[in-house]
């Protein structure tokens, strides 16, 4: 074997390591991808049970339950439609009533959602960016002086 062909077979290896590297990446990455979705997309039934992904929108006023230990159960909305969540954990100090929230989670065939992870807003202006992309888009108004069922006024 000549020097060439030597130095083209390592290059060629390389070339083939180095793709397969990074499609076994790709695929690790594809499994963990968590789409987001609002209540309306899980009513629609855009989302297949047990499906792993996030549920975003409001906390729906006096749909907070605490049950024994750390169970709570709430709803999310977008004001559209709801969708009853059940959580096991310490909720965020800032997660209350009429504001926003990010859950990730999975869906039951009973359209519950089972959550096991709950992100709640960080201060009294923001709001998840994707979160307030789907509320506006259904018609939800945003910001100073905004008014919609299940908000909390001050």
């Amino acid at each position: 074997m000549t020097r060439k062909q030597r130095r083209g077979l390592l290059i060629g290896f390389g070339v083939g390591l180095l793709s397969l590297a990074a499609i076994l990446m790709m695929f690790a990455f594809r499994q963990s991808v968590v789409f987001f979705h609002t209540p309306s997309d899980v009513a629609e039934h855009k989302i297949a049970p047990g499906m792993r992904f996030r549920l975003g929108g409001l906390v729906k006023d006096g749909s907070v339950v605490r049950g024994q230990g750390t169970k709570v159960l709430f709803s999310v909305t977008d004001t559209l439609q709801t969708v009853p969540v059940s959580y096991e954990g310490i909720l965020p100090d800032l997660f209350r009533e009429g504001q926003g929230v990010v859950t990730e989670g999975t869906l039951g065939a009973d359209g519950h959602f089972v959550a096991d992870t709950v992100l709640a807003k960080h201060d009294e202006t923001y709001m998840p960016p994707e979160v307030a992309k789907a509320l506006q888009e259904k018609g939800v108004k945003l910001g100073e002086g905004a008014t919609h069922p299940g908000a909390v006024t001050q």
